[in-house]
């Protein structure tokens, strides 16, 4: 078997197909070409507790307002500072030296749109106010689809789209649960059925009977495995590992589903299944794709926005809660908002470690090659804010941010432009681009001299 490139295919018998990692021992060209520069968003709904998550802010009022255009007193000072030690952040310390904290990002708000619907869809467009005409909202073709239209085409998927909304119950429109659009009101569809997801990424064909993708794969690839190095075998063995791991995770989703099913009851909605691991599939879902070669580019949509529906997260409520109606009374759920935002950021930073462990081609890490980044389209849940976003962002673009950021805080000037920084990301990732929707300038505090 002739394996020329890291992005060649093993094919099992059954039609299984997976990427596989740069193994060493199987190239053949004498230089080692760089590894791909990947994208990749973690998105969290209705915004955070700011109290817990911004430095200075521990009096942020605790009273409602509908006014996305109210604006939050900051009185830090533009420029690079410390890593802020608050509650929320507290879930970032293994990782929090391959991190950056970035505040003062705004986005400005379209009058006369659902509040929750624009700082969803409009995310990762931020298209300026009033200049799309076919739609109610400021929504444009996305940042990350631009971002695939250069880096996207050799890779068997352009782009891919997580979410973890499993509800059925379609009591609002996609404005509030996509954040991946290939145009003005052209949604990208998410994956969502862990399943379902794993099927089309590593799969070709159904099988009659379901078999062990792994074993399929691992059965083809034996008549290699003597051209392996001790390094490769490991390699080899650390990435088929995390195959398995998903693999685990799925069976024990699917048993759970088939257990309901025999129970002469209502089969409960599948928001009552557990929550992190639903999520944390999700994301080793992306992270392998990435880390395969299956795209370069991704987006993970880790909740709705104002889906009233309620979640069980296991391991902090005794029972279902709905993380929007929590967010519009946050004097009585304060601390449980705070649990919230923790685990969102807990698993983002799993996701970050995963990432930094992966050996690339060079030596370097998937994490080195890839700008990954946590955010939500409100700065706060209960004041409906469009300033002062919450923005944490891991990775180097293959080394085209300036040096010292990890395990800093930088703070732009307020009412920055979000797209200011999606603008910067583009110029680190080789586009050549003037501006990007609202924007009116880089951020160039990251960017390179």
């Amino acid at each position: 078997m002739k394996i020329t490139s890291r992005r060649n295919f093993l094919r099992g018998a059954g039609g299984a197909v997976l990427g596989l990692p740069f193994l060493e021992s199987l190239s053949f060209a004498k230089t080692v070409a760089k590894p791909a520069q990947r994208l990749a968003f973690y998105y969290v709904p209705i915004g955070v507790v700011r109290r817990a998550f911004f430095p200075d802010e521990q009096q942020t009022p605790e009273y409602f307002t509908s006014d996305p255009d109210f604006q939050q007193k900051v009185t830090i000072k533009p420029g690079l500072h410390e890593f802020p030690d608050t509650q929320t952040l507290g879930a970032l310390k293994p990782v929090r030296d391959k991190v950056t904290m970035i505040t003062g990002m705004d986005r400005l708000y379209q009058h006369g749109t659902d509040v929750h619907a624009q700082c969803g869809s409009c995310f990762l467009s931020s298209a300026t106010v009033n200049t799309v005409t076919e739609s109610a909202y400021p929504l444009a073709r996305t940042f990350d689809h631009i971002v695939a239209d250069q880096i996207g085409g050799k890779t068997p998927f352009r782009t891919l789209e997580f979410s973890a909304n499993s509800h059925k119950d379609n009591k609002e429109s996609i404005y509030f649960d996509n954040i991946s659009w290939y145009g003005t009101d052209h949604v990208a569809p998410s994956m969502r059925d862990p399943r379902k997801a794993y099927r089309r990424l590593f799969s070709t064909e159904e099988i009659q009977t379901y078999r062990n993708i792994t074993d399929l794969v691992l059965e083809d690839a034996k008549s290699m495995q003597r051209n392996l190095g001790y390094t490769d075998r490991q390699k080899f063995e650390e990435y088929f590992e995390s195959i398995r791991a998903i693999e685990t995770q799925m069976d024990r989703l699917e048993k759970m589903r088939s257990e309901l099913a025999d129970v002469n009851l209502e089969e409960p909605p599948e928001a009552y299944l557990p929550r992190g691991e639903y999520i944390r599939l999700m994301g080793d879902l992306m992270v392998v794709s990435l880390q395969a070669g299956l795209t370069n580019v991704a987006t993970f949509m880790v909740g709705p926005e104002r889906w009233d529906t309620p979640y069980k997260f296991e391991g902090l409520f005794d029972k279902p809660m709905s993380h929007h109606q929590m967010s519009h009374n946050q004097k009585k759920f304060v601390t449980e908002l705070e649990m919230v935002d923790y685990f969102h950021m807990e698993i983002f930073a799993d996701l970050v470690a995963k990432m930094a462990a992966i050996e690339e081609a060079d030596g370097s890490s998937l994490l080195d090659n890839t700008i990954f980044t946590y955010g939500s389209g409100l700065g706060d849940g209960a004041t409906h804010q469009y300033s002062d976003l919450p923005i944490i962002m891991a990775g180097n673009a293959r080394e085209k941010f300036a040096g010292g950021l990890g395990g800093k805080h930088l703070h732009v000037p307020d009412r920055t432009p979000l797209a200011n920084l999606w603008l910067t990301y583009g110029r680190a990732m080789g586009l050549e681009m003037e501006r990007f929707a609202d924007s009116d300038n880089v951020v160039g505090q990251l960017l390179k001299g």
